[in-house]
């Protein structure tokens, strides 16, 4: 079965690219017997998906969950992304149930405890920047979203009134490769601990070569683990979310393909509730950066879902998810 949900956001959340007032989700549920797996979507917004696109993907693979496809089936029944990710993180939260083995177990993690996430601060007026930093400066990791607009300010800004907080500095590819250049430099001063994307996906052969002072974490340039060869020698950092490779089963995947690479691992979410969040959970466990906030931006979220508590997530298993 299969809905669709819309989430308000406690404030418009604003990047380089645009805005959202709503986390809008699609939201699956697979039966057998009296177990049910559930999964929650947000998809891949800036390739086109929406939770109704994403519904019709999953009905047009009805038959085959239904004769009893499993994760690695979807690879060849599904592309890359929210429908696909849905399916493959209820079948996981399923087997759970099914077989009373945690997820986190299952997947091979060596602990299922709790982590600290960032939690994001969205693009705003500068005189804003100050009072959202005030509001986190007790949590561990702040993110900041800036565009071309001030961006070292904006930092600077938040530093101030966080100052011991570990930043992510996001620009959602807004930069140049001129501009990374002459901000980073600010950055490091300002004890920035990680630059995430800040040049498109398609100009980052402009990182090759580069002796940055802040390690820089691939976001919009990786998916899946085809784009693996192409990050080596550009990105330090790559940020492994579930609706860019299309469930856990290719995040896993990923994650320790990267690691054998000698890349560093960060998860991070394209917003929803805590049904999105639980199983990127399982793979925040191995990840030095989480970026897995999408509740706390939010009205409301499920029952019984994740406790967030100044950056540190409780485990949702076994009530909840997986």
């Amino acid at each position: 079965m299969t809905h669709c949900h819309s989430w308000q956001l406690t404030e418009p959340f604003v990047i380089s690219r645009g805005s959202m007032a709503t986390s809008d989700v699609a939201i699956v549920e697979l039966h057998e017997g009296n177990h049910v797996g559930r999964s929650e979507t947000v998809g891949v917004l800036y390739r086109g998906e929406t939770p109704e696109t994403i519904s019709r993907q999953i009905e047009s693979v009805h038959a085959a969950i239904e004769a009893g496809a499993g994760r690695e089936d979807l690879y060849q029944l599904l592309p890359a992304g929210g429908a696909r990710n849905a399916l493959d993180c209820a079948l996981w939260d399923l087997e759970a149930k099914l077989t009373g083995v945690r997820t986190w177990q299952s997947a091979g993690m060596p602990r299922g405890g709790p982590v600290r996430t960032a939690v994001t601060i969205g693009i705003r007026p500068l005189s804003a920047y100050e009072s959202a930093a005030r509001r986190l400066a007790d949590h561990p990791w702040i993110k900041i979203k800036v565009g071309h607009s001030e961006p070292v300010e904006a930092v600077r800004i938040v530093r101030h009134a966080a100052p011991n907080a570990r930043l992510v500095v996001d620009p959602n590819q807004a930069w140049s490769i001129a501009e990374l250049e002459a901000y980073a430099p600010a950055m490091a001063q300002l004890k920035v601990d990680l630059l995430e994307q800040p040049v498109s996906a398609g100009a980052d052969d402009g990182l090759l070569g580069l002796n940055l002072p802040i390690p820089i974490c691939a976001d919009e340039a990786v998916n899946t683990i085809d784009e693996l060869p192409h990050l080596i020698g550009r990105y330090q950092f790559i940020n492994i979310k579930l609706d860019k490779t299309g469930g856990l089963t290719e995040a896993l995947r990923l994650a320790h393909a990267a690691r054998a690479q000698g890349l560093r691992l960060m998860v991070g979410c394209m917003t929803g509730g805590s049904l999105a969040m639980a199983p990127a959970m399982v793979l925040a466990q191995i990840c030095e950066v989480v970026d897995l906030d999408g509740p706390v931006l939010q009205q409301e979220d499920w029952p019984g879902g994740i406790v967030y508590e100044r950056g540190t997530m409780q485990p949702p298993w076994p009530a909840f998810w997986g």
